[in-house]
């Protein structure tokens, strides 16, 4: 068996699949959004952590996960999760319709290396200028960031402990060199982060981890599932 998890805005859903890739079970736990300020969109990480329990808890009460062999991850693209060198979350990720960073990402888009390396116009949904707008309004969180993190590779770090992100969820950043499916030093650079900040890439179809103990003992999930690298919503889809 296998399980998918999709960490989507609205909600997170769980899938239980056969050998035959046949649906055999299925779980969901709504979200909800935050918009404290027109053109603001933000979630908490902790919901998307909570709704993950209750979709395994559904999964698990229906089905026997020990012969759960992987894991798969997919979700919304281009949101920005900071965390400090402790993995706590800084401040509520805002979300791909958040578009508060639209002067950033304006700046971006206007030096024409984005576009040359990316392939991509700057969009002030992209996970870069959000990162710029924090880093121009909110300097103190800016200079504690660790680690940035798209969505489903937070809920990647809570089953695993690893820094991963696929390549189809990173390539809606803004730093990704897409003709070299690496980061890029440079782009990174020009929002004052480098490459520590980074999780390392991986292909979907990639093993990216175990799952940490306390994880397979809550749900009893062996210790030879693996967690794979998975994709954003738009490229799964």
């Amino acid at each position: 068996m296998y399980i998918g998890l999709d960490l989507g805005t609205s909600g997170l859903k769980g899938l239980v699949i056969d050998e035959r890739q046949s649906v055999v079970g299925e779980a969901h736990e709504a979200l909800t959004v935050s918009r404290p300020h027109p053109g603001w969109s933000e979630q908490a990480p902790s919901d998307w952590l909570a709704a993950a329990e209750s979709v395994l808890d559904q999964l698990a009460k229906a089905h026997d996960l020990s012969a759960v062999r992987a894991i798969g991850l997919s979700g919304q693209m281009h949101g920005a999760t900071l965390l400090d060198a402790s993995d706590a979350v800084l401040r509520p990720c805002m979300l791909w319709n958040d578009t508060r960073s639209h002067e950033q990402a304006a700046a971006m888009d206007a030096d024409p290396e984005f576009r040359a390396v990316t392939g991509n116009i700057v969009f002030p949904g992209f996970t870069a200028p959000k990162v710029a707008w924090v880093r121009d309004n909110e300097p103190d969180i800016f200079e504690r960031i660790a680690k940035v993190l798209l969505p489903k590779d937070y809920l990647r770090l809570w089953l695993t402990g690893g820094y991963h992100s696929d390549k189809s969820d990173s390539a809606g950043t803004a730093w990704l060199d897409t003709g070299k499916r690496v980061w890029s030093k440079s782009l990174l650079a020009k929002t004052g982060l480098g490459m520590i900040h980074m999780p390392a890439l991986v292909d979907g179809s990639d093993v990216t981890g175990k799952l940490r103990a306390e994880i397979m003992d809550r749900w009893g999930l062996s210790g030879d599932c693996v967690v794979a690298g998975g994709g954003g919503d738009n490229a799964a889809s």
